[in-house]
C-alpha cells in the first residue's frame, strides 16, 4: 500500500490553546559519542523543530557545548553521570538511542543499561549503532515494549539475518515476528517500507537527493518527536507521518537543490507542521 500525503493532515492537528510543553512529550535522546557528534546534534534538531515539548540529549561532556551552541533548547547532560542518567530515563515518555552511540565497550555499557531500565510503557527508537548493538548483544525485550526500529538495508541484515536481496516485504515481515508484538519497522531505502504486523506501506515521495550524512539522524529524530504528541492516533501513524513529512519536504527542497541538507529540513520542519495544521 502506498503511503498518502492525506496522512498528515490526519495527524498533524492545531494544538489546543491551554496546553503546556508537558503535554507534547518527554523526550531522551542518547548518543552522539567520538567522532559522531553531529549525528545527536541533527537528531535533537530535528526532534526539537518537529514540536516535542522536553528534549534532554544524553552525550558526552565534550559534546554537549557545540549541542548548546547550535540547539539551546535541548537540555543536555554527560552520560558518566549515572545517576542523572537513570533519573532521566525513568520520566522520559520516548527515548531515542543509536544516532552517533558507537559500539565501542562504552556504548556497549550505555546500551545494556537503557535495555535493562526501559518500561514497557516507554516507546524505544532504535536507530544506528544501537541496531548493531542489538543485533550483537541480544537482549531480552519485553513482551509490551513499544519498539520501532530505523535501520538500513545493511543494519537490517545484521539484525533480521536477511541477506539485502532477501529483503522482500513478506520475508521482512517474518522476520519482525521474534520482536514484541505491535514493533515497527521503518525499512530505510530508495523505497523506504514501513511495516507492522500486517500493515506495509511504501513511500512514493523522497530521492536520491537525500543521500547524504545526517537524514537517518533527522528522520530519528523527527519520529522522536512525533512520538510524544498527537494522542488522536495511534503510535504507527505517527510514524507513519513522520517518515512521510521528512521525505515530503526534502522532494519540495530538491526543487531547488542539487542535495538537500539534514540540517536544512529541520529548518523548515515548524513552517510545514503549521501549513498542514491549518488544513487538517
Amino acid at each position: 500500500m502506498i503511503l498518502e500525503e492525506s496522512i498528515l493532515t490526519q495527524v498533524i492537528q492545531e494544538r489546543p490553546r491551554k496546553s503546556h510543553k508537558g503535554d507534547y512529550g518527554r523526550l531522551l535522546l542518547i548518543g552522539g559519542f567520538y567522532p559522531f557528534a553531529g549525528a545527536i546534534i541533527m537528531a535533537a534538531q530535528a526532534t526539537v523543530a518537529s514540536g516535542a515539548g522536553l528534549v534532554t540529549v544524553a552525550t558526552e561532556k565534550e559534546t554537549i557545548s557545540p549541542l548548546h551552541a547550535r540547539l539551546p533548547e535541548a537540555m543536555a547532560l554527560d552520560v558518566a553521570d549515572q545517576s542523572l542518567f537513570l533519573q532521566t530515563l525513568h520520566t522520559a515518555d520516548s527515548v531515542l538511542l543509536g544516532p552517533g552511540l558507537s559500539e565501542n565497550s562504552k556504548a556497549e555499557s550505555l546500551f545494556d543499561l537503557v535495555m535493562e531500565h526501559l518500561s514497557e510503557e516507554q516507546v524505544l527508537i532504535l536507530d544506528g549503532s544501537a541496531i548493531n548493538l542489538m543485533a550483537k548483544r541480544k537482549p531480552k525485550l519485553k513482551s509490551g515494549q513499544n519498539l520501532i526500529l530505523t535501520p538500513h538495508e545493511k543494519e537490517w541484515e545484521r539484525l533480521s539475518g536477511l541477506a539485502i536481496n532477501e529483503q522482500t516485504e513478506m520475508a521482512s515481515q517474518e522476520a519482525l515476528k521474534q520482536f514484541p508484538q505491535g514493533t515497527i519497522l521503518v525499512a530505510k531505502s530508495h523505497q523506504t517500507k514501513l511495516i507492522k504486523g500486517e500493515s506495509i506501506y511504501r513511500l512514493s515521495v523522497g530521492g536520491p537527493y537525500q543521500a547524504t550524512g545526517g537524514m537517518g539522524d533527522t528522520l530519528a529524530g523527527m519520529i522522536a518527536g512525533f512520538s510524544g504528541q498527537f494522542p488522536q492516533v495511534s503510535l504507527f501513524e505517527r510514524v507513519q507521518a513522520a517518515t512521510y513529512l521528512h521525505a515530503y519536504i526534502a522532494e519540495q527542497e530538491a526543487k531547488e537543490a542539487y542535495v538537500v541538507l539534514p540540517s536544512r529540513i529541520s529548518q523548515v520542519i515548524p513552517k510545514w507542521m503549521q501549513t498542514l495544521a491549518k488544513k487538517s
